[in-house]
């Protein structure tokens, strides 16, 4: 038995048995015996405890998921961070992982399939909206119930994509099967990567393998940057044309022939799913010789013969977060290299020269042996050739002066398609300026030339500006809560019971002291309470109203304290927090802090989609101005309206709001959205006129077109549900 089964964690989760074990932590469940149900819990192995990057690799996930809520995304009810134990405190998932459903159904059936890659982009819809880009979508990071409900797991190297998003090391390059072109350069990754691998995942349920495979990772991230996979079809004639063409489109090497967002191709499953007979005429790769594009691939073109990698079986020591869980159904064989026949391997295409060889006459193995030699070697030579040649071609690049940022907006700046600057984005805060402005940068304007390819740091004005939880391990708690308000932070104290702490004190926080935070962010104070015979268990009156817990608080001989919060959807006097929480042992007479909700109205999310000029072949920028504020998250550069017949606008809010879409800089359409009764109204309409033609009237409203509503979701058969 290991050393945690049979515990009770923090006197409150008891540790009932290990379901798994991954790279760098182990997975228990366990009951929580205050609020009555199951929880999983990831503890960090002891060995990474006071590793720097396996702790902030640990840390990342847990901010990753507390930030999110969505039914397809892992919920994280508690967390602790601890000198001694690290833990997260997880939603309990009774089922298997997708990768585990895979190996035991071979080739997954396409409505199937639809339905479950569905739930992961509506997943992923939700986290990239929220800033949080995964980084390490495969199936074993994606669990699966009996229900058929899927949960997106493992927040394990997530980025938020406001920081530097460039994977630096190869513990944060994800599963090397399912990474995105991009990621296994090494280069900057945002949401379009997450849509890759989610391809992948496509790709494999549809064909019952996977689309690149070699004996060693390094070899299968060099075929994702190069190779082309074996068109689905072939592998699976039983593919609709229409979904093989969705797989493709994710997997496009090139980001800018990719979906744009997990929405879009989101969208497109459900066109497909309404119409199985539609082909789409993405531009798709034709052959892997080098890369060239048609617009629609004929019925009777001829494919290029492929080699046919066997499918992986995991072991190549890429999955550093991959959690092989018991009794969860048959176990995928580990099938040694060496059984691996190198006929199946992808060979690479001798190149031609003007020298003749001669067929050798005698010992003929001797030559076979310095072949192969002289083979791996030239290809460590090619590949540390492309590594020189791409540094050579970045320091070739033409010097400019740098330009003048402060005062525009963010997202004007990252769509202008003149700066081909990388942008690292620092958030300052100044009331007086509007949200979005850039305050100041760095380099100063025409301080210096740089090249046309360098990274400029850009501080923009925003409301989570960063703060550094200040130093209060060991104050009183009244000290220390007066420096966490100094600090602009919002102090939350709980009391706990630790024979090694000194009754009074500070014992730890969380986040932890000198972890930096955004302003205004709660820090949980965690105070050492001296437990006697006559101290009081603090009872549960979350949930309850003002004048209930009152009586139940005045019952016990405790005070109470009240205040209330502004934002929360709770019924009006509904008590939604209190300090301590329940189980706490207090005195008599202690206060107990209670905060009640005031009652407004929940904020409610809406999905609509704007038509597009169908006619522009030319890619288009795409503004979304909402109430007079630039909608970063909804706003699209390069997007080419002949492939992208309609653009999706997903919001977020209460009452009614109008929001403005200027396609190029110009006012295109006018709406009213009406997040009550989830409705929307088209006011204004403008025609479009490319940059290149002359307008030919003024900008006056022409008639309106109908709006297009989101799909109401149809009646459909057992097995062939809609995933809102």
């Amino acid at each position: 038995m290991d050393k945690y089964t049979g515990k009770r964690l923090d006197g409150r989760y008891e540790i009932r048995e290990l379901i798994g074990v991954g790279g760098m932590a182990y997975v228990y469940r366990c009951y929580d015996i205050i609020d009555d149900r199951e929880v999983s819990i990831k503890i960090l192995k002891d060995e990474y405890l006071h590793n720097a990057d396996f702790s902030r690799r640990f840390k990342n996930e847990s901010k990753a998921i507390a930030m999110l809520s969505h039914p397809n995304i892992v919920k994280v009810y508690d967390v602790s961070f601890g000198d001694v134990i690290q833990y997260i405190v997880m939603e309990y998932i009774d089922g298997i992982t997708l990768k585990e459903y895979i190996s035991q159904q071979g080739v997954v059936d396409w409505k199937t399939t639809i339905h479950l890659v569905s739930q992961i982009l509506s997943a992923l819809q939700h986290a990239h909206q929220h800033g949080v880009i995964h980084r390490d979508i495969k199936p074993q990071n994606i669990m699966l119930t009996e229900d058929g409900t899927i949960k997106v797991t493992d927040f394990g190297i997530a980025r938020l994509s406001d920081n530097n998003t460039r994977t630096m090391t190869d513990q944060a390059i994800g599963s090397v099967h399912y990474i995105a072109p991009e990621q296994a350069r090494g280069s900057v990754t945002d949401g379009q990567s997450d849509i890759y691998s989610v391809g992948v995942i496509l790709y494999e349920m549809l064909t019952g393998k996977l689309p690149f495979d070699a004996e060693n990772a390094v070899s299968v991230a060099i075929m994702q940057m190069q190779s082309t996979p074996k068109m689905p079809r072939e592998i699976n004639p039983n593919i609709p044309k229409g979904l093989e063409e969705i797989t493709l489109k994710a997997m496009q090497k090139n980001t800018g022939l990719r979906y744009k967002s997990a929405a879009e191709m989101l969208q497109a499953l459900k066109t497909f799913e309404e119409n199985p007979d539609i082909t789409f005429e993405y531009r798709c790769f034709v052959d892997n010789q080098p890369t060239r594009y048609v617009e629609k691939i004929p019925k009777t073109q001829p494919q290029r013969p492929q080699p046919n990698p066997t499918n992986a079986e995991e072991g190549y020591g890429d999955d550093f977060d991959n959690m092989d869980f018991d009794n969860r159904g048959p176990e995928v064989q580990k099938r040694p290299a060496s059984t691996v026949k190198s006929e199946n391997k992808p060979q690479r295409q001798p190149v031609a020269t003007a020298t003749a060889v001669k067929e050798p006459k005698k010992n003929t193995g001797k030559f076979i042996a310095v072949g192969v030699s002289i083979g791996v070697g030239v290809v460590a030579v090619i590949i540390l050739l492309f590594v020189f040649l791409g540094n050579m071609g970045s320091n070739s690049q033409p010097e400019v002066e740098v330009p003048n940022f402060v005062g525009q907006q963010l997202v004007d700046v990252q769509s202008n398609p003149d700066y081909s600057f990388n942008f690292k984005i620092e958030k300052q805060y100044d009331e007086d300026k509007e949200m979005g402005e850039i305050l100041d940068q760095d380099p100063k304007a025409g301080s210096m030339k740089v090249k046309a390819d360098a990274t400029i740091t850009l501080y923009v004005n925003g409301s989570d500006t960063p703060i550094t939880v200040p130093s209060i391990i060991g104050d009183t708690e009244d000290v220390a809560k007066q420096k966490v308000i100094d600090a602009n932070l919002y102090p939350q104290v709980y009391y706990i019971e630790d024979e090694t702490g000194e009754a009074g004190k500070v014992k730890s926080t969380y986040p932890n002291v000198g972890e930096e935070v955004e302003i205004g962010s709660v820090v949980n104070i965690y105070v050492v309470r001296e437990s006697t015979e006559n101290d009081i268990e603090v009872p549960n009156v979350i949930g309850m109203t003002l004048e209930d817990a009152k009586k139940e608080l005045d019952k016990r001989g405790l005070k109470y304290s009240v205040s209330t919060d502004k934002n929360s959807d709770k019924p009006k006097d509904e008590v939604i927090d209190q300090s301590p929480l329940a189980g706490g042992m207090v005195e008599k007479d202690y206060v107990v802090n209670l905060t009640v909700s005031e009652g407004i109205p929940q904020s409610k999310s809406y999905v609509f989609y704007v038509d597009l000029p169908a006619a522009e072949t030319n890619p288009v920028d795409i503004r979304v101005v909402v109430d007079g504020i630039v909608d970063t998250t909804n706003s699209r550069s390069n997007v080419i309206p002949a492939y992208n017949s309609t653009f999706t606008i997903e919001l977020e809010g209460t009452g009614t709001s109008s929001v403005v879409v200027e396609i190029d800089g110009k006012k295109y359409r006018v709406y009213e959205v009406n997040f009550d009764d989830q409705s929307v109204r088209n006011t204004e309409s403008y025609d479009y006129v490319p940059q290149h033609t002359e307008p030919a009237v003024t900008d006056e409203p022409t008639t309106e077109p109908p709006t297009t509503e989101p799909p109401t979701q149809a009646t459909t058969e057992p097995g062939e549900e809609h995933v809102e």
